[in-house]
């Protein structure tokens, strides 16, 4: 649906419309509290922070007050400063041409009072919709005062224009965003020099240009970004800047397992192929989930760096695709992740933890396992009742061995399951079907589970896993 902006296009027909000057803060108040009102979410699509970011957050707005969201990777801090954008209103005008977006009835650069002066009630003007009134900046080392605030243009200069002409500066960001959001995304790798410009922007709401006398009265809500881990190695937020922030909001990883995977479902995107289904288990979902949960507070992860959402998204997907591409080789419509997919995980987790090492001999690969066996471990002891196992265990120890694989069609497993019958109740129970493919994934669970309880033991090789009395 194509947005039309409103139909004034002259200052002069602005004026009849009754239309009145409203600050960002003023417009983002107003929106909000409509929000409150009408029971409307401030961050649709973000999960588990309805009592703690939230209501910091609505503070924050409803006092006018710029914030910095403070947390580790991957805890949704872009995202939500992105969401703000829709508490500004829909459309506001600005006089034409104008580079800083000038209010018709409150123009700041000489530009919009020239044209104004000149053209009178018959100034052109534009509407300007809430999205274009946002920019987000990356902070790096390389940033300078002239990116964010602005400097001499010396083409404007060649043109015939003198430095004490105010249309010689070339405007940064900043001016650009008049009457904006204005973000900076991990604030701390900016310099220091470079902070201290942001200090009239933040207190006196205004811009000045190197030692010219350009003083520009913006309208700007700074918002920035910043991981705790900065302050102390690539960075830091002076002080003085820091205070001017008036608000500090601290994110958070979700708190529990089942909030963990409501955002996994949420944002995973499942790779699709025609004529296969794909069916997650539960208990498959939880140790996606449980292996994340472990992994932030492992001593063998940097806690300080964090451990994203972003990897429990990753795995799920990961995982899938697993299968998928299984079922697309063994001809299966029915796509079902298994406990021997777990090792395709190895490829999405090294890339989201940083791993300390503090002088133990281990490779990175070992320390994934660790995790992923201690996930399992967990989900396994929830689930499957301790006296559920003995009359398998005492299978085992009769001569039952059991070979398993990745590669292994689904109905193989199920082939002898009739002559275990306690491993085939158990399984049953957990995979709520009867699907060859479901029961297989909850056979490859409990086998496992029975390893790591130290009941069975496990022989790997190249293709395929054996288990056998302990």
């Amino acid at each position: 649906m194509t947005r039309s902006p409103p139909a004034p296009r002259t200052l002069g027909e602005l004026r009849a419309t009754g239309y009145r000057v409203r600050t960002v803060r003023e417009e983002v108040r107003a929106n909000l509290l409509q929000r409150i009102r009408s029971k409307q979410a401030l961050f649709p699509g973000i999960l588990g922070y309805e009592e703690s970011v939230v209501p910091a957050v609505e503070n924050a707005l409803l006092c006018g007050h710029d914030l910095i969201f403070l947390g580790e990777r991957g805890q949704a801090k872009s995202r939500m400063i992105r969401a703000l954008v829709g508490l500004l209103d829909e459309w506001v005008p600005a006089v034409a041409g104008s580079e800083i977006f000038d209010d018709p009835l409150a123009p700041i650069s000489a530009f919009g009072r020239r044209r104004i002066q000149e053209a009178g009630d018959a100034t052109e003007i534009v509407w300007v919709a809430r999205e274009d009134r946002f920019v987000e900046k990356l902070a790096t080392p390389d940033v300078s005062i002239a990116d964010l605030i602005g400097d001499v243009d010396p083409i404007k200069v060649a043109q015939g224009r003198t430095l004490s002409d105010e249309e010689t500066i070339h405007f940064g960001l900043i001016p650009r965003t008049h009457r904006g959001i204005f973000c900076i995304n991990e604030l701390p790798d900016l310099t220091e020099k470079v902070q201290v410009g942001l200090f009239n922007i933040m207190e006196e709401r205004d811009v000045q240009v190197k030692g010219y006398r350009v003083r520009l009265p913006l309208d700007v809500w700074v918002v920035a970004s910043a991981n705790p881990e900065d302050y102390t190695s690539r960075g830091r937020i002076i002080t003085p800047l820091k205070d001017r922030y008036a608000a500090q909001i601290r994110t958070h990883y979700p708190q529990t397992r089942a909030l963990e995977l409501a955002v996994v479902h949420q944002e995973a995107e499942i790779p699709e192929i025609e004529g296969i289904e794909v069916a997650v288990p539960g208990f498959v979902a939880d140790i996606v989930g449980e292996l994340t949960m472990a992994s932030r507070h492992s001593p063998d992860v940097n806690q300080a760096s964090g451990v994203s959402v972003r990897m429990s998204i990753a795995n799920y997907e990961t995982l899938i695709a697993n299968a998928l591409r299984r079922a697309l080789h063994l001809s299966e419509d029915l796509a079902v992740p298994r406990i021997s997919d777990l090792a395709a995980l190895r490829a999405s987790v090294l890339g989201k933890l940083e791993l300390e090492y503090g002088g133990i001999d281990r490779s990175e690969s070992e320390i994934v396992e660790e995790l992923i066996k201690r996930a399992v471990k967990t989900v396994f002891d929830e689930l499957v009742p301790a006296d559920a196992l003995a009359s398998i265990v005492e299978a085992f120890d009769a001569g039952w061995k059991i070979e398993v694989s990745a590669a292994m069609p689904s109905n193989d497993y199920t082939a002898g399951l009739d002559q275990v019958g306690p491993l085939r109740d158990v399984a049953l129970k957990l995979a709520g079907s009867e699907s060859p493919p479901q029961l297989a994934s909850a056979v490859e669970f409990i086998l496992e589970g029975l390893h790591l309880s130290n009941r069975l033991n496990k022989s790997c090789r190249e293709d395929a896993t054996l288990y056998q009395s302990a």
